[in-house]
């Protein structure tokens, strides 16, 4: 079975239709007996449906910038 930090890391995966059969059935087993995954999956998709309605504007060079500093330092 599918642990709880596991889950997180295919989440996306399972929202975008990228998993097979049998790991969708295990993510779907996950979520249905763990309740804090079944809040953090529905947190996701409100996130997904919140970016999806925001404008198409371009993101500022500075902002991008300090983004990719950031994301390139993140320590897991």
């Amino acid at each position: 079975m599918l642990t709880c930090e596991e889950l997180t890391k295919v989440v996306t995966d399972y929202l975008e239709g990228r998993m097979g059969f049998g790991a969708r059935l295990c993510f779907q087993l996950h979520v249905g007996m763990c309740g804090h995954c079944r809040r953090y999956l529905g947190q996701m998709k409100q996130t997904v449906k919140a970016l999806g309605e925001l404008p198409d504007e371009p993101m500022p060079t500075d902002v991008k910038n300090e983004l990719l500093t950031r994301f390139r330092t993140w320590n897991d």
